[in-house]
């Protein structure tokens, strides 16, 4: 197969940028388009020095007429942006999103989280949420590739086999997640200008944080029941990776040894996904610049209760290598093609 043809848009953000990076590596890819609004004109190194190749083309601005001269478009775009590119795309083009415009199954669900009005409800069925680990046979079949959020990916990756396999309470599941603040996009200097953001972790978005109604969707699509939790996201002063602990009750004659067994099995073919442990400390340092989802199993002091820890690259398996690696699945490649 020649190489396939991409459109970048939205590629000087946080998460375009590292998407570059791995595609550039990709012996299977052209990067065909970079576009961008107020960055038209400029090269992609203006953004990031570390991008040395020399043959990347200028920054464009996005019009439909592109379409025409790409196979993938990878959308890195404000919310409400993905959508109305799909409702262009030709017949041979695939749409990966990196944004959070087709990850709600319900158009409604979309509105009250996010404020805006879906404007392409009629692509909604075109489209999979698509975590590889979960759903990687069914994502062939899909022209449009919603890819996780990050908070999500570190969450679901360990709870939805031991949802499936009832081997957890479906109820009092408490995630706190800490994410680098490159999770908040680089508005966030500009958000937090007067706040000491690079020395104080601060939590934000309890309750209401838009994550929220995509761990649910996804949990509950596993489980006949309505699955509860609560759910406390975090900045902290490092630029990138995710940390969440999660605690869960274990249904009866299950233990944290049996959880960690069952996870090691479940996830022992995996490329992406190693199950350490059990009682293993971890951190983000342990999955910096990869596209891993380091997991561990912890014994608390309540019998009746563990501790999971779940440690991601936000910008990596939680943004443009997840989106890579969907890619890669899509098209019939290896899995691990520009991935580390």
């Amino acid at each position: 197969m020649s190489k396939v043809n991409v459109l970048i848009a939205g590629s000087t953000g946080y998460i375009g940028i590292q998407l570059i990076k791995l595609l550039i590596n990709h012996r299977k890819v052209k990067i065909k388009y970079l576009c961008g609004n107020s960055s038209v004109g400029k090269k992609i190194n203006y953004f990031d020095k570390n991008i040395k190749v020399k043959y990347l083309p200028k920054i464009i601005k996005y019009h439909k007429k592109l379409l025409n001269d790409v196979d993938v478009i990878f959308t890195a775009l404000p919310n409400g942006e993905a959508q109305k590119i799909s409702n262009h795309l030709l017949k041979k083009n695939i749409l990966i999103d990196l944004s959070a415009d087709f990850r709600l199954k319900n158009y409604k669900d979309y509105k009250k989280w996010y404020k805006i009005k879906h404007s392409s409800i009629k692509n909604i069925k075109n489209s999979i949420y698509a975590l590889p680990e979960v759903n990687r046979n069914d994502i062939k079949n899909y022209k449009i590739i919603s890819c996780p959020g990050c908070y999500p990916t570190s969450v679901l990756i360990p709870l939805i086999p031991l949802i499936k396999k009832n081997l957890i309470k479906q109820s009092n599941i408490i995630i706190d997640s800490k994410s680098g603040y490159s999770g908040a996009g680089r508005q966030i200097h500009r958000i937090k200008k007067k706040e000491n953001l690079y020395d104080s972790l601060s939590s934000y978005g309890i309750r209401y944080h838009r994550h929220n109604s995509e761990i649910q969707q996804e949990l509950n699509s596993h489980s006949k029941k309505n699955i509860e939790f609560t759910f406390t996201p975090h900045l902290s002063p490092m630029f990138r990776g995710i940390l969440s602990t999660i605690y869960v009750d274990v249904n009866k004659n299950i233990n944290f040894i049996n959880v960690y067994k069952y996870l090691k099995k479940y996830y022992q073919n995996e490329k992406f996904i190693k199950v350490l442990g059990p009682n293993k400390m971890i951190s983000t340092n342990d999955v910096i610049n990869t596209n891993l989802c380091k997991l561990s199993i912890c014994k608390s002091k309540q019998n009746n209760k563990i501790i999971i820890l779940s440690a991601i690259d936000n910008l990596i398996k939680g943004g443009s290598g997840q989106a890579l690696q969907n890619f890669n699945i899509k098209f019939n490649f290896n899995e691990k093609l520009g991935l580390i």
